[in-house]
This record gives structure tokens, C-alpha cells and sequence, in this order.
């Protein structure tokens, strides 16, 4: 049983037996030393010029008694969906010029290029509710540019709900993203897939697979199996959810389909399997299985079929999670030298590579470029040692770390966005179970809020 699975169940023993116990804690008192601290340039803005930009409230476009309510709530979403993108300095509210305009002929975009407001972009427009749709005109205007000053415009025609309101939102917030952000497509309208936990601690306990939104709404359950399910994965297409479930036989893999709302065959077997991760091309799945003792990576096509075992090394070796730029590498752990170490090899099992030289480690997750691997970290981990586990990012060309939490209680599970400028994370300032909240910060450990309650962990967010 690997970390991941402790951490959220129960205090048992990483990767074997509770025999292991001992033998781990002995460990710690001779684990190498850390390699020293180094900052890392992280996906957060590489390659990009933070701009100023102003996100004036939209104009209501009718009289209708929706509008109103449906406007707060796209006005509200726009602007939170900007701001947390981390490539804009937004102009506070207070200091953009009085009025509302709805359309290109009502702006005068010196009174944004000017100070106060001093913005390079601006977005305004209009919504209402028109003959029983949602109707939403977006304008992306440069505020420097007199002549030709239009970046980007386009018109939204949806039912008229609140759920609509937001969706509109997300999708126009990614578009303007998409057209100063680099090339890179916003994270507005991805969704993040997590463990939540419900009942006594003590006694009934279950945890389920919940879905939310990536800024923390519409949480909903996606599995009702009234066990402990954990450690959910989305295909990089997004149609499918590979999680493990613990049964009369320990944990097993399963398959669910997005697109069915239900559960697909999955005939993996080889005893206890756990922690699955999708290789970029979706045809394939890595994950930790124990067919007879500790256990090992291995592989197997989208359907389960064709399993085969890609390492063999003494100790536990578990939490794959795969280059998502090349599908040609695999990061992973593993406890062959003593405490649970990061790792990296080739996707046959070739080419190993030990990444840490200390603490305990666990909870890789490859970043969407290549370019870099976050993980869980408790680099003074024995008997009596001070400090905690927090986030890391290692650069993986050149091995250097930053450290992204502290002082804050456990941390662990990181997941990134696709867009690689963000990462969602679970904490618990106690480290008991049933405290764990799912978290997400910028990539250089920024812009850190709570997405959601307590007993929910394992976030997992999807690829596009």
C-alpha cells in the first residue's frame, strides 16, 4: 500500500507490511541530505508579460426580470476567472471611468489607457435575457490602439440560467486568455475530479469520487460504491475516470464513463491495484500492483488488457504519473534505498533515475509542459524531527527545487492545470483525515484559497 493510500485511510505502513514500520523509522535517522534549496522558474508566467487589464461590469442588453441576477453572476465570474489566471494585473473596479458601455460605438478607451485605469486592454459588453435567451456580447479591446483597437468579440446565445451565466463566463475569460496569454488556452472551463469523504471517522466512514468545477463550484458526486474510493484519474480526452476501490480483496481499478455516466469493464487483476495515470495518448495506463508482495509499475492498455510489469526492484514502487508532453517518461516512487524517494525512467521501465536524496516523498505529478514534477515532501522525516510536508516542484533537466507551502500543516496530492501555471494541492493544518481541504495556488506558490470543505483530498485536474 502506497503513501497516497495511508494518508487518506489510515496511518498504516507505506508500501509493504506494518512490518516496515520500524524498518522506515530507522531509515530516517541515516537518510542523505537534502539537495540545497534552488529557485525554480516555474509555468506561472513563463514566457509571458504580465498585463494590465480592465473588466468593466457588462451593460444589461433588456429589461427582463432575469437579467439582473444572471448579469451579477457573469459579471462576477469574468472578473474572478481573470484574476486568478496569473498573466493580468486587473485595474480595481474603483478606478475605472463611471458608466457601463455595451458595445464598440459607447467606449472611449482613453479614459482606460489613462490614468487612473492606465490599462493596456479592456473588456466590457452587454447580457440579457432576449425572447427567452441568455444573450451575452463580449468585446476584448486594445486600449492603446485607436485605430484598429478590437482583439476579440463574439456574441453567446444560451437558456437563460445561472449555471449558463458562469459557463458563458468561463468560456470568454479562456478566449481572452488564449489571446494574451502566450497561445496557452485558459483553465476556466476544466474541471478538477477528487475523493470526498462522508460519515463517522470512527466507524462508517466512505469516500466517493466528487467532480467541481476548477474554481470550486457545482461539487457533486460522480461514484455512490459506499466504500473507500480513491486516487481518481480523467483521460486526457476527458470521457473516462479511472479510480481505485476498495473491495473484498483490497483495492481494484475501476473504470467509469463521463460520456455513459456508468461503469465500464476493466479486467485488471494481478491482486491489489492502485494509483492508475493516463499516458498522454489515452491508449494506455500505468499503475502500482501487488500481485504476490510489493508492489511494482505496470502497464496496460486503455480496455486493462495486456498488463505487463515494467519494474522489478527490491522494496515498493507505486504513484506513476507520466510525461504528459511525451508519454516517453514516468515518474514514480519508490523505497528500494529506504524512505520513498522520487524517481523517473523511460515508459518501458529502462533508464532509472533517482531525483531526491531525502526526507519522504510522495504524490508525483508531472507538469502539462514536461518541464517540471511537483510533489509531497517532508525533508526531516524520523523520529522527533522538526518541519513538515509541504509542495515541491523540481525543475526535472536540471533537479533543482522550490518549495511552494509552509507553516501551513500537511500538504499533499498536487495536481497541475493544463495550462501549467497552476496547481491544486489538499492540506490539513492537523493532518487528520477527515480536515484535509482541497487548495489551489500559482505555480509559484501565489494566490493560495480553498476550493473546498473539509474531508476531500486526492484532486486530480483534468487535461483540457
Amino acid at each position: 500500500m502506497d503513501r497516497t493510500t495511508r494518508t487518506s485511510r489510515t496511518r498504516t505502513a507505506p508500501f509493504r507490511s506494518t512490518g516496515a514500520i520500524l524498518l522506515l523509522a530507522l531509515a530516517a535517522l541515516f537518510a542523505l541530505p537534502a539537495r540545497a534549496q534552488d529557485n525554480v522558474l516555474t509555468g506561472t508566467s513563463s514566457g509571458v508579460t504580465i498585463t494590465r487589464i480592465a473588466v468593466a461590469d457588462f451593460k444589461p442588453l433588456a429589461a427582463d426580470p432575469q437579467t439582473a441576477a444572471l448579469k451579477q453572476t457573469f459579471d462576477a465570474t469574468l472578473y474572478a476567472d481573470l484574476a486568478s489566471a496569473g498573466i493580468f494585473d486587473i485595474v480595481s473596479k474603483s478606478l475605472l471611468p463611471p458608466g457601463n458601455p455595451g458595445a464598440p460605438a459607447e467606449i472611449q478607451l482613453q479614459s482606460y489607457s489613462n490614468a487612473p485605469a492606465s490599462a493596456a486592454y479592456v473588456v466590457f459588453g452587454s447580457i440579457g435575457v432576449v425572447n427567452g435567451k441568455l444573450i451575452t456580447n463580449g468585446f476584448l479591446f486594445d486600449a492603446k490602439n485607436l485605430q484598429y483597437p478590437q482583439v476579440h468579440a463574439r456574441q453567446y446565445s444560451q437558456d437563460p440560467t445561472d449555471d449558463s451565466a458562469r459557463q458563458t463566463a468561463h468560456q470568454f475569460a479562456d478566449e481572452i486568455i488564449l489571446s494574451l496569454g502566450g497561445g496557452t488556452p485558459g483553465i476556466a472551463e476544466t474541471k478538477i475530479f477528487y475523493v470526498q469523504m462522508s460519515g463517522d471517522l470512527t466507524r462508517d466512514a466512505s469516500k466517493e469520487i466528487w467532480q467541481m468545477d476548477y474554481d470550486g463550484a457545482n461539487q457533486h458526486p460522480i461514484t455512490h460504491l459506499g466504500t473507500i474510493s480513491i486516487s481518481p484519474r480523467v483521460s486526457p480526452d476527458n470521457t473516462r475516470l479511472a479510480f481505485a476501490s476498495l473491495g473484498r480483496y483490497g483495492f481494484q481499478l475501476k473504470m467509469y464513463s463521463l460520456l455513459l455516466n456508468r461503469y465500464v469493464a476493466f479486467p485488471i487483476g494481478n491482486g491489489s491495484t492502485e494509483s492508475p495515470a493516463w499516458a498522454p495518448s489515452g491508449n494506455e495506463l500505468a499503475y502500482a500492483a501487488a500481485p504476490s508482495g510489493s508492489f511494482e509499475i505496470w502497464v496496460a492498455d486503455a480496455n486493462g488488457n495486456l498488463g505487463r510489469r515494467i519494474t522489478s526492484f527490491r522494496g515498493g514502487n507505486v504513484s506513476p504519473t507520466y510525461n504528459p508532453k511525451t508519454g516517453a517518461q514516468i515518474a514514480f516512487i519508490s523505497d528500494r534505498t529506504g524512505l520513498p524517494q522520487l524517481y523517473i525512467m523511460n515508459s518501458d521501465g529502462s533508464g532509472v533515475q533517482m531525483m531526491t536524496d531525502g526526507g519522504y516523498v510522495s504524490s508525483p505529478s508531472w507538469s502539462p509542459d514536461g518541464k517540471f514534477i511537483a510533489f509531497a515532501w517532508d525533508r526531516k522525516y524520523g523520529p522527533g524531527a522538526p518541519g513538515g510536508q509541504d509542495i515541491y516542484v523540481m525543475n526535472v533537466a536540471t533537479k533543482f527545487w522550490t518549495q511552494l507551502t509552509r507553516d501551513g500543516g500537511r500538504c499533499d496530492f498536487p495536481s497541475w492545470s493544463p495550462d501549467s501555471r497552476h496547481i491544486v494541492y489538499a492540506n490539513s493544518a492537523d493532518g487528520r483525515p477527515d480536515h484535509w481541504r482541497i487548495w489551489t495556488m500559482l505555480t509559484d506558490g501565489t494566490q493560495r484559497r480553498p476550493l473546498t470543505g473539509p474531508g476531500a483530498d486526492m484532486p486530480n485536474w483534468s487535461w483540457k
